[in-house]
């Protein structure tokens, strides 16, 4: 049994603006006794300005932003997920990277989001993150102390290959730190990672982005923590905050030996 939590933002282009937001919500869910905190998607600066986020933004070894989050973990021995961070892999390119620091404050594991948001919703709403992000090329899971997490980003939710391999190597939790639009949230968000968490029999993690945001862009919030039989435990619907919960890993491993869906493709 543990506890994990799960932050929500509204961050901005302001990276020091969005640090000092998350470090006092860190706090908040360690004030509720939380083992394992998650961030959501652009964490540390929301933005689709390629030309603005190749200036402002480090490589992983410099980030500000990971930093200040690497120290807090160390001081409070929590583990913690950045939902993600865009990172900087050489003059020209960027990544959207989820990084898993450990109690210790160092860094465990990381992953580059898979499935570019490349959509059209709209005359008015479109995004095309492959003109942006260099997409990631593998998938990534990591034992933490209560059993495996498989790690994905937001998009990669409308995947479910993608979720039932990693629950198929084992992993029992799944993270989704999203920013998830307000368009398309209202009408999938929910469904889908019930969906994802039922398939797999796999607790889900989502932080989210919530609100209308400096830039105009409004994401959808509703951050959810979900069983494995796809009952919704936590909930936080627009404002910025944090939800906490138990987490029994054990109702994972029963469920899937009830049912061995997973045995078989």
């Amino acid at each position: 049994m543990f506890r994990v939590s799960c932050i929500q933002l509204r961050s901005n282009n302001l990276i020091q603006d969005n640090l000092n937001k998350t470090i006092k919500l860190i706090y908040k869910a360690i004030s509720q006794k939380a083992d394992f905190i998650l961030t959501p998607e652009n964490s540390s600066t929301f933005s689709l300005n390629k030309k603005a986020l190749l200036k402002s933004c480090r490589p992983m070894n410099e980030d500000f932003y990971l930093k200040g989050i690497k120290k807090i973990a160390k001081k409070n021995k929590k583990w913690i997920l950045i939902g993600s961070l865009i990172i900087k892999i050489n003059k020209n390119k960027l990544v959207n990277r989820s990084i898993l620091i450990d109690s210790a404050g160092k860094i465990r594991s990381y992953y580059d989001k898979i499935h570019m948001y490349d959509a059209k919703l709209s005359k008015k709403e479109k995004y095309l993150e492959s003109k942006i992000f260099n997409a990631g090329k593998k998938i990534n899971f990591f034992n933490l102390p209560w059993g495996r997490l498989g790690m994905t980003i937001c998009y990669d939710l409308r995947f479910p290959n993608l979720f039932r391999k990693l629950a198929q190597k084992g992993s029992i939790f799944i993270s989704v730190p999203s920013a998830f639009t307000e368009t398309t949230g209202k009408k999938h968000w929910h469904s889908l990672l019930k969906a994802r968490a039922i398939e797999n029999f796999s607790y889900i993690f989502a932080p989210a982005q919530g609100g209308t945001h400096y830039n105009g862009r409004k994401t959808y919030g509703h951050s959810l923590i979900i069983s494995p039989d796809g009952k919704i435990l936590k909930e936080l619907k627009k404002k910025e905050g944090v939800i906490t919960t138990t987490i029994d890993p054990k109702i994972a491993k029963a469920l899937r030996q009830k049912i061995p869906s997973l045995n078989s493709n």
